[in-house]
């Protein structure tokens, strides 16, 4: 079940930054393709990705020197 939550929130993160972009880059003079949107937002997952596992490494490193 790990896996299907980790793949679950990977999809709606990745939904919600594409749904973001075409709602709000126009507000801001910003004018985009779908095919733009999509790029962006798997390039805003793959960040978000790593940042999550780089904090996680983090403090799981945090949490194993206490013990």
């Amino acid at each position: 079940m790990s896996l299907v939550q980790s793949v679950t929130n990977v999809a709606v993160g990745y939904s919600v930054a594409v749904v973001t972009q075409v709602l709000i880059f126009p507000v801001f003079g910003l004018h985009t393709t779908l095919a733009q949107n999509l790029k962006m937002g798997a390039v805003f997952t793959m960040v978000s990705i790593a940042r999550s596992f780089a904090l996680r490494r983090q403090f799981e490193a945090i949490w194993v020197r206490s013990v």
